[in-house]
C-alpha cells in the first residue's frame, strides 16, 4: 500500500493522506506500479468519453480528455515534454543542455513541442472517439507511457546527481512493471496492444540511446518526455491497427 501510494503522489495530483511521506528510494522502488496508476489515468479518460462522447462533438471530447490530463497529473510529464525540447534544441553541449533544462522558462523549441503535443493527441483522440475499438488504447497509452519510464530508469545511468529518483530502480521493479503492463494488453487489445507496446518500447529504447549520446543519460525531463511520446505512439498505434 505504501509504495502504491508513493507512485500516485509522484505521478498524479490525487491527494495521498498526510501520514505518508516519501524519499527517493520509495518512490524508485514504487515504480512497479507506474503502469498501474496508468491504467487508473486511463480509467478516467474513457470515463470522460462515456460521459461527454453522446453529448458533444469528438474534438471538444479530445479537448477534454488532454485538460484532464494535464489537471490530473499537473502537466507533469508536458512540462519534461518542454524542457527537453528547449535543451537539445538550444543546447549544444552537454552542460548547456542540462543547463536549459533546468530552466523553468519555456523557450521556442519547448512551446512548439507542446503545441504539437496537444495538437497531435487532442487529433489522435477524436478520430479514436468515433472507431469501435477506441476503448483500450485509451486504457493503454497513459499505462504504457507510464511502464516506459521503468526501463529507461533501470538500464540507463542518471545524468546528474546520484540521489535520484531512478537510481532506485531495480530489475524487481522492471519485472513488476512489465507484468503489468502485460496484463493490461492482454485484456483490453490482445495482439493489438502487443503491437502498440512494442511500438512504445522501440521508440524509448531510441530516445534512450539518443540521451545517453548527449548528455551521457536521462534525467526527469527526459523521463517525462519519454512518456509523452509513448502515450502518443500509442495512440497513433491504435489509430493504425483499429
Amino acid at each position: 500500500m505504501r509504495s502504491l501510494a508513493a507512485a500516485i503522489a509522484f505521478l498524479t495530483r490525487i491527494p495521498i493522506p498526510a501520514g505518508f511521506r516519501f524519499g527517493a528510494e520509495d518512490v524508485g522502488r514504487s515504480a512497479r506500479w507506474f503502469p498501474l496508476v496508468g491504467l487508473l489515468i486511463g480509467g478516467v479518460y474513457v470515463a470522460m468519453l462515456r460521459l461527454l462522447g453522446p453529448v458533444f462533438p469528438p474534438g471538444v471530447v479530445a479537448v477534454s480528455i488532454v485538460l484532464v490530463e494535464a489537471l490530473l497529473t499537473g502537466a507533469l510529464h508536458m512540462d519534461g515534454l518542454a524542457d527537453t525540447a528547449d535543451g537539445f534544441g538550444g543546447g549544444h553541449t552537454r552542460e548547456d543542455v542540462l543547463r536549459i533544462m533546468r530552466d523553468h522558462a519555456i523557450g521556442s523549441y519547448g512551446a512548439i513541442a507542446l503545441i504539437l503535443l496537444v495538437a497531435l493527441k487532442v487529433t489522435a483522440i477524436a478520430a479514436l472517439a468515433q472507431r469501435p475499438q477506441a476503448l483500450p488504447y485509451l486504457v493503454l497509452a497513459p499505462a504504457l507511457a507510464r511502464w516506459s519510464i521503468v526501463p529507461l530508469c533501470r538500464f540507463l545511468p542518471y545524468a546528474r546527481d546520484s540521489k535520484a529518483v531512478a537510481n532506485h530502480v531495480g530489475t524487481a521493479e522492471l519485472l513488476w512493471a512489465s507484468l503489468i503492463a502485460a496484463g493490461a494488453v492482454a485484456v483490453a487489445a490482445q495482439w493489438r496492444g502487443l503491437v502498440a507496446w512494442l511500438a512504445v518500447a522501440a521508440v524509448s529504447a531510441w530516445f534512450g540511446r539518443f540521451c545517453l549520446r548527449k548528455i551521457g543519460g536521462i534525467t526527469g525531463d527526459t523521463l517525462g518526455a519519454n512518456a509523452q511520446i509513448g502515450e502518443s505512439v500509442t495512440l497513433l498505434a491504435g489509430l493504425a491497427l483499429s
